[in-house]
């Protein structure tokens, strides 16, 4: 696949992407993706040419959004449920970021680590991962696996490991356990908003500290690292559940090609009915 397929198809499916849908805007990228790769694109509605094109990313290149989005559909909307879990991404931690984490009972971070990819970055990001988490599993394909199982094995940590196989199905070599040596207070509070690290502070303690706006942060910090990791870290799950908001009437109704998307742009009621109104329109080209 050359270059300027690459490159379009990676700017596919995109927060800009969806943006230009529900805005009115020509998105240039959709464009070219629909002439390149659908036939008759004129006498079908773009929910169509959209599952069309997703298609092509199944097949012949399963991209990091491929596979977040078969993340998100298969744990989150599978297993799970919108009412009980809480997806997270691209979350900063340590010198890493977390593809994709869920949240119900306990946290599982899931890194990515798909055709285009290699292993060079993986056991730094996973010593980064077990910092601020209990679990952690990598999810790749299938001609990977014994490459993937000689880095883990180095690493010495319960790992879980999933493969999205061919046919889009997520199979399960072995689940994560449990492993709480490596977590770090530092690295956990630094997860928390400041509204988030001030809610558990006043729970904790009853108050909030009163002190100059220049020592607040690092006061907070010190009263956030005197919690016992036990408490601290529930209390760090239970808020980062409540992170993402979602209008969940609306979000069921939203295609399987565009969960991952909309789910983590925060739609207001009348984003979705503009999304639904773009999607039942016929393609008109540009």
């Amino acid at each position: 696949m050359n270059t300027n397929k690459i490159s379009n198809l990676n700017r596919i499916f995109t927060r800009n992407m969806l943006r230009h849908f529900i805005e009115g805007k020509v998105d240039n990228a959709y464009s070219s993706v629909v002439r390149r790769y659908i036939s008759n694109a004129d006498q079908k509605n773009n929910r169509e040419l959209i599952s069309e094109i997703y298609c092509e990313l199944q097949n012949n290149y399963r991209n990091e959004y491929f596979y977040k989005n078969t993340l998100l559909n298969k744990l989150l909307l599978g297993v799970h449920s919108v009412n009980t879990t809480t997806a997270l991404t691209e979350i900063a931690i340590a010198k890493s970021k977390a593809d994709f984490i869920l949240i119900n009972g306990k946290a599982v971070v899931y890194e990515i680590k798909t055709e285009l990819d290699n292993l060079e970055r993986l056991e730094s990001q996973i010593d980064d991962y077990y910092k601020a988490f209990e679990h952690v599993a990598v999810v790749t394909y299938e001609k990977n696996l014994k490459q993937l199982k000689k880095v883990l094995d180095n690493i010495d940590r319960p790992v879980g490991i999933y493969v999205l196989r061919k046919n889009g199905k997520l199979g399960t070599v072995r689940k994560p356990q449990k492993y709480t040596g490596d977590l770090d207070k530092e690295i956990i509070f630094k997860l928390l908003r400041k509204s988030e690290y001030e809610y558990i502070i006043a729970q904790q303690y009853g108050y909030l500290p009163e002190v100059t706006q220049f020592q607040y942060y690092s006061t907070c910090k010190k009263m956030f690292l005197q919690i016992p990791i036990e408490e601290s870290y529930l209390q760090v799950l239970r808020i980062l559940k409540k992170r993402m908001q979602l209008e969940k009437e609306e979000f069921v109704k939203i295609p399987y090609e565009l969960k991952f998307l909309v789910y983590f742009m925060e739609f207001t009621y009348d984003d979705y009915q503009k999304l639904e109104i773009f999607l039942e329109r016929q393609y008109g080209g540009a």
